[in-house]
């Protein structure tokens, strides 16, 4: 059910922005990672939030909508239904999660939905049904257990690695969402004070509200300012070198560690093995007027010309750290597919070291949140003969010492609080630092 085969239909008012809704949802559940409508296929803003809302609920409370589909349904989803899953979580989601938008619409739309899609037409009266045993137990089903938010692969782990009031802080975050974090390139007062945000950390600063899309803020034009998450700001700053130093950013796309580096001095190679990311990053570069060496490439295949005083290693990783900005990233991941990029990391890993020069520094870090991309990793590469630990001091995070591990490592995660008048949560984020022999 595409986009084109909609828009040549006649619907009842707000069931093209909810077949619109249900077809992105489908797309995610099947595996795609969740991109927001964006204003060339929903060009009014108020219906573009609202369909951008629909799909987000449903997939930050997908946990809690597993049970209420196990609760209605004794045998399940029916098979070969087409869009009838994605259908249902959106409206269940209205229903229990979004009673100001009103019942009867969550359930009349739904089942004119189904019915617009031979695979699922048949399916309307049951619809119908599953819907309205779900608004007669609406109360009962926002008070499900936060638990249920997280995967059975993933929660438990969590726990035992952060404590069972983080996984509470980490629902409480994967529900709130994220607010919008800048990098400054220079701290500038009236810029902060015309952006309506506060200092975070550093060079970092929030956004919590905003009436206007990004591009629209004041600075975007003149390149004063990067979108980076606080806590991604963090590795690029670990990186301290000479003025000029030759740096390497790994896995740099979408560019903001790079602006980061350049920006405090040094001569950096950013390489990424996706042209389409490449691309958008060489558009970043052009707003901000820097111009670092940028390569189009696979680092596993790639030898550089020269070796680097420094190198970022912005892991490939499952990226569980970021959820609450992507919540579907945790329902994408299984032990296998965690194994399989621990092993992967660690090829990324062998090639950096021999790109090094003597006395160059290795900063190695991952938006995860499992230990086994990050703590269990370092504790690898610490045993590695060419490397000695390079331990980060709580000094060098000035706002948030707690985040630096006794090892002398930086593990920052969405229960963590961060200061400013902002306030509010952080990614999931381990850093490492190494010094090559």
């Amino acid at each position: 059910m595409g986009l084109s085969h909609l828009k040549k239909q006649k619907h009842p008012p707000g069931l093209k922005l909810r077949l619109l809704a249900a077809d992105r949802l489908d797309q995610v559940l099947k595996g795609a990672n969740f991109a927001p409508f964006s204003h060339a296929e929903i060009e009014d803003g108020r219906d573009r939030a609202l369909a951008n809302k629909l799909v987000t609920v449903a997939l930050r409370r997908h946990g809690q909508l597993n049970l209420m589909i196990a609760r209605f349904l004794d045998r399940g989803i029916p098979k070969k239904s087409g869009p009838f899953e994605a259908i249902l979580r959106l409206s269940l989601a209205h229903l229990v999660f979004l009673p100001e938008l009103g019942d009867h619409s969550a359930i009349f739309l739904a089942v004119e939905a189904s019915k617009r899609d031979t695979r699922s037409q048949h399916l309307a009266k049951l619809m119908n049904a599953v819907l309205r045993r779900a608004q007669g137990e609406a109360h009962a089903l926002r008070h499900l257990p936060y638990q249920a938010l997280f995967p059975e692969t993933l929660g438990p782990l969590w726990r035992d690695s952060y404590g069972e009031d983080a996984l509470e802080d980490f629902a409480d975050a994967l529900l709130d969402g994220a607010p919008l974090d800048l990098t400054l390139r220079s701290v500038e007062p009236e810029l902060i004070e015309a952006l309506g945000a506060a200092p975070v950390l550093a060079d970092t600063v929030r956004i919590d509200e905003r009436d206007r899309p990004v591009e629209a803020l004041p600075g975007f034009e003149a390149g004063r300012w990067w979108v980076q998450d606080a806590a991604a700001a963090i590795p690029a700053r670990l990186l301290t070198l000479a003025p000029g130093a030759r740096v390497l950013d790994l896995c740099a796309a979408p560019g903001g560690k790079t602006a980061q580096l350049i920006n405090a001095g040094y001569a950096v190679t950013a390489i990424d093995n996706e042209p389409d990311r490449v691309a958008r990053m060489a558009q970043n570069f052009a707003r901000l007027a820097m111009t670092p060496e940028v390569v189009t490439a696979d680092a596993l295949a790639w030898e550089p010309a020269q070796k680097f005083d420094g190198i970022l290693l912005d892991a490939p990783c499952s990226a569980t750290g970021t959820f609450r900005r992507h919540p579907e990233v945790i329902w994408h991941r299984n032990a296998a597919d965690i194994a399989g990029r621990v092993a992967l990391q660690r090829r990324f890993i062998e090639r950096a070291l021999g790109w090094l020069n003597p006395g160059g520094v290795l900063v190695y870090c991952v938006c995860s949140l499992e230990p086994g991309e990050g703590e269990e990793q370092a504790s690898w590469l610490a045993a590695h003969d060419d490397v000695v630990p390079d331990a980060i001091g709580a000094d060098e995070l000035p706002g948030l010492p707690g985040a630096v591990t006794p090892e002398g490592f930086v593990r920052t995660h969405p229960g963590m609080l961060v200061p400013g008048d902002k306030g509010g949560t952080l990614d999931g984020f381990f850093v490492a630092r190494f010094r090559r022999r």
